[in-house]
């Protein structure tokens, strides 16, 4: 079973999400919070595998709540942001705090419920018609204090530096296994080990990682 913990100011919403996960069999709602300070200790209690975040609520917001949820750690719950406005000032922080998605809330069900298990499964997700937007909008430009040295990356080798700067262009497994004459097993082997040796959590952080030191530049095809 996969556990929810939902959090959003907005009591309707946290109704009509909870109504559609616990119509799937295999995820539980354990929890519910109506704004970051009530996620925190929620999260304490319930352990939950993935928690619905929504960016705006009072008090303790989605954003800083993600990053005290997330800071400094390597392992712990799935954040994915949930927002009414497809370019929210707040999505390159929650990115970069660590959340492993985004989504609109008027995404249909079946793919909000894919998208929790994508999240916690490991894998990371950004709402593929607005991918490259995100990317663009806010991975382009980051905060002065977010450039600084690439940590980590010279232990990569030529070949994974290819693959994550695939992975920062938004490229699926298999688009990156085509581009680059490879097999999917061999493209997903080569994104675990980029993640392990430069320390991140998931796809995300790669491309927050790669944008931030320069290692691709907005608008790169190719």
């Amino acid at each position: 079973m996969i556990r929810v913990l939902i959090v959003d100011d907005q009591s309707l919403v946290r109704a009509g999400f909870r109504m559609i996960l616990e119509a799937e069999d295999d995820v539980e709602v354990v929890g519910e919070a109506a704004d970051g300070s009530e996620a925190l200790e929620a999260s304490a209690q319930h352990s939950p595998d993935v928690i619905l975040m929504d960016v705006r609520m009072p008090n303790v917001d989605g954003l800083e709540a993600t990053r005290r949820l997330l800071e400094g750690k390597s392992e712990g719950p799935r954040v994915l942001i949930l927002t009414t406005f497809d370019l929210d000032e707040y999505v390159w922080e929650a990115l970069h705090a660590g959340a492993s998605g985004f989504l609109l809330k008027d995404t249909p069900p079946e793919q909000l419920v894919d998208a929790i298990r994508v999240v916690a499964a490991g894998d990371a997700l950004l709402a593929p018609a607005i991918t490259r937007r995100v990317i663009e909008e806010f991975v382009s430009r980051p905060p002065a204090s977010a450039r600084g040295p690439a940590p980590g990356l010279d232990e990569l080798t030529a070949r994974e530096l290819e693959m994550l700067r695939y992975v920062a262009r938004g490229l699926s497994n298999a688009e990156i296994a085509e581009a680059a004459f490879v097999s999917e097993t061999t493209v997903k082997t080569h994104v675990a080990h980029i993640l392990m040796k430069l320390r991140l959590r998931d796809r995300v952080q790669a491309v927050v990682y790669a944008y931030e030191h320069g290692i691709v530049a907005p608008g790169e095809t190719g």
